[in-house]
């Protein structure tokens, strides 16, 4: 009787009172700068032990995430240094894609150098973002270039690319594009993808970019400098668009919203207050959906309720910021790259 007693309560401990515990919110971020040089990065891609990366005047390279070293690299095209604003990778390859006339799109290749597997002239050429559904699938996004957006899309592993026609796509609003500021314009989840504009709308593929729709959000986009500057999804469902102006970057009405059913329709977010203007937000991995990271020039704010509630943790500046864990990740911006602990 004893022995079936000591049992029933262990079981009581053990399940009965196991409830989940919900992390505490961050208060505080430290700030560790690992790489410091005389160039602006706006594209940073964790990959497995090293964070790979390319900015302006032709650089790319990698931090090794163990020792914090860094190695570095250039290309020039016909004389010139390419200024890089999207990056990717899949299993085998890494990919870096430049936002200027002519669009050049490079991958790894056997050799170990970078090959050019695309390139793209034309007077309203310019690219924003990139990323992959799979090894074999990926995706770019540029401005809207003869009344679409642009969009190329691989299928065999990023050795050729091809732009999606215009017929197969919404068509754009005048003047309709992507701000290339942190490569978040894209986001993919599954088969699903999601695309924000500098006209406050969201693109969505359900297969894999074979077909498209648009929607709606109330983010402001009267200026060419407003629109929304880059979104996040947790999963299927939940997905945040931060915006503003950033000309402006104080003005905090109409430039952060919600959606909890995949896109389709959208909530403004602590509309009039802080924070403003956001090049990057990111949510925070295993949090429900309720942590939230939003980073640009005017310094590092974070939620930990899915936005209805905001407050500054740093005022250092970074452009873009990924996760490696729900309290690591590393951001880039204006001369350096740094790890951030958020406790």
């Amino acid at each position: 009787m004893k022995f079936s007693i000591f049992i029933l309560l262990s079981f009581f401990f053990l399940f009965g009172c196991n409830k989940k515990i919900e992390k505490e919110p961050f208060t505080t971020v430290k700030i560790e700068v690992i790489y410091e040089d005389s160039i602006s990065i706006r594209a940073i891609e964790v990959m497995e032990n090293s964070l790979a990366f390319a900015a302006n005047n032709g650089v790319f390279g990698a931090v090794n995430l163990s020792t914090n070293t860094v190695r570095l690299n250039t290309i020039s095209y016909e004389g010139k240094r390419p200024h890089f604003r999207s990056v990717a990778h899949t299993n085998s390859d890494f990919f870096m894609l430049s936002i200027e006339n002519p669009t050049l799109l490079y991958k790894t290749g056997d050799s170990g150098k970078m090959e050019l597997v695309y390139k793209e002239y034309g007077e309203n050429v310019f690219y924003d973002a990139m990323t992959f559904w799979n090894n074999k699938e990926g995706i770019a996004v540029g401005d809207s270039n003869n009344g679409c957006i642009s969009i190329l899309i691989t299928r065999d592993g990023g050795k050729s690319w091809s732009r999606t026609n215009c017929e197969n796509l919404p068509q754009a609003l005048e003047g309709e594009g992507a701000f290339a500021a942190s490569n978040t314009n894209v986001v993919i989840k599954g088969n699903k993808t999601w695309i924000a504009t500098t006209n406050g709308r969201v693109y969505y593929s359900e297969n894999k970019g074979y077909s498209w729709v648009v929607y709606s959000t109330p983010i402001v986009s009267e200026k060419p400098t407003q629109g929304i500057y880059t979104l996040d999804f947790y999963d299927e469902n939940i997905g945040v668009v931060f915006g503003g102006d950033y000309t402006m970057p104080n003005e905090t009405t109409r430039n952060k919203a919600i959606t909890i059913d995949g896109g389709k329709t959208w909530k403004l977010l602590a509309d009039g207050k802080e924070p403003g203007y956001k090049s990057c937000v990111q949510f925070v991995p295993n949090s429900n959906g309720n942590g939230i990271v939003a980073i640009g020039f005017t310094g590092i704010s974070y939620s930990s309720d899915r936005g209805e509630h905001w407050k500054n943790i740093s005022k250092e500046s970074f452009y873009t910021l990924r996760f490696v864990n729900d309290t690591i990740a590393y951001a880039a911006g204006n001369n350096r790259i740094a790890k951030l602990n958020f406790k």
